[in-house]
């Protein structure tokens, strides 16, 4: 199957990292390439470190930038790798990072990996094939409560109670195979209220179970703390976000590492050690145009957050 692949917000993108040719730059969300293949581009010289876990989005994008290839260094890992990644390339800095955190449109669209609520496929929803843990693993073997938890903190999830509880009892009776069979369950489970919201009534569920899967929240904190601290002076870091909890998590994250010390403001020297590492370049978040939406509609929910090494 041939995709058709849209980076978003990729104009912004590109102009908030201002590229400088000849220096070295990672994409620790390789994807479709879209936004590897803009900044190779304008590389020059320099050097793209293009990261991904899914090894179907490596071999597509690898296609895609062929011409470019010279100045790519494509690896297969989790960007919560950052520094290692970097140490085994030998390269201790960068001059900018991007990362864009949302679910590809190959991976929604390749119905057997199970991302998607709307067709029918198994549960699976890995990012890395290779690692052991499913979405079916999930839904058919975690106690009530810790369904309950996930839904909550990661789904943002209402009636969590009521679609653990509904998981649970299906489950007893006969496991929970695929997609669509975890979607009957989750209907059943909310009110005729929240079934005519404009939401698809399975969206949070499917994506708290697809951030435990892939144990994503974690590992977007533990790349920011890298990222902060791999660029260079003046480098750039632009991260795309499409739910709250991550936008969040980014917001925070640059927030941290702009105030610097944290120490009671009575002290009279700083004891934390904590230096200001990054400022804001976008106070708000930048969002799609409307014309990029209309082409485009998965990038609606999109945030872009832009921050500077200081």
């Amino acid at each position: 199957m041939e995709f058709t692949h849209r980076p978003v917000l990729l104009d912004e993108c590109i102009e908030g990292l201002k590229i400088k040719p000849g220096s070295i730059y990672v994409d620790g969300t390789l994807g479709g390439g879209g936004h590897s293949q803009a900044i190779a581009q304008k590389l020059g010289t320099g050097r793209l470190i293009a990261i991904d876990r899914d090894e179907r989005a490596i071999e597509r994008a690898s296609r895609r930038l062929a011409p470019l290839i010279d100045r790519i260094t494509i690896v297969h890992g989790n960007f919560r790798d950052l520094g290692r990644i970097l140490d085994q390339l030998d390269i201790k800095t960068v001059d900018g990072m991007l990362f864009d955190l949302g679910v590809s449109s190959p991976q929604l669209d390749e119905t057997e990996r199970g991302f998607s609520y709307m067709t029918d496929a198994p549960l699976d929803m890995r990012m890395d094939e290779s690692e052991s843990l499913t979405a079916a693993d999930i839904v058919n073997t975690w106690p009530e409560e810790k369904l309950k938890r996930i839904l909550y903190d990661f789904g943002e999830e209402r009636y969590a109670p009521q679609i653990a509880a509904a998981i649970v009892k299906r489950r007893s009776a006969e496991k929970i195979k695929s997609t669509l069979d975890l979607v009957e369950v989750i209907k059943k489970a909310m009110p005729p209220s929240a079934l005519r919201e404009k939401q698809h009534p399975a969206k949070r569920t499917f994506q708290a179970i697809r951030i435990a899967v892939n144990d994503e929240l974690e590992a977007i904190s533990e790349m920011l703390g890298t990222a902060a601290d791999r660029l260079n002076p003046g480098g750039r870091l632009a991260v795309i976000s499409f739910h709250s909890l991550e936008d969040r998590i980014v917001k925070n994250a640059i927030s941290a590492r702009e105030r610097g010390c944290v120490c009671p403001r009575d002290f009279p020297v700083c004891a934390c050690g904590f230096v200001q590492t990054l400022k804001s370049v976008t106070r708000k978040p930048v969002v799609p145009t409307k014309e990029e939406v209309s082409q485009n509609p998965r990038a609606r929910s999109a945030k872009l957050r832009i921050a500077e090494r200081v």
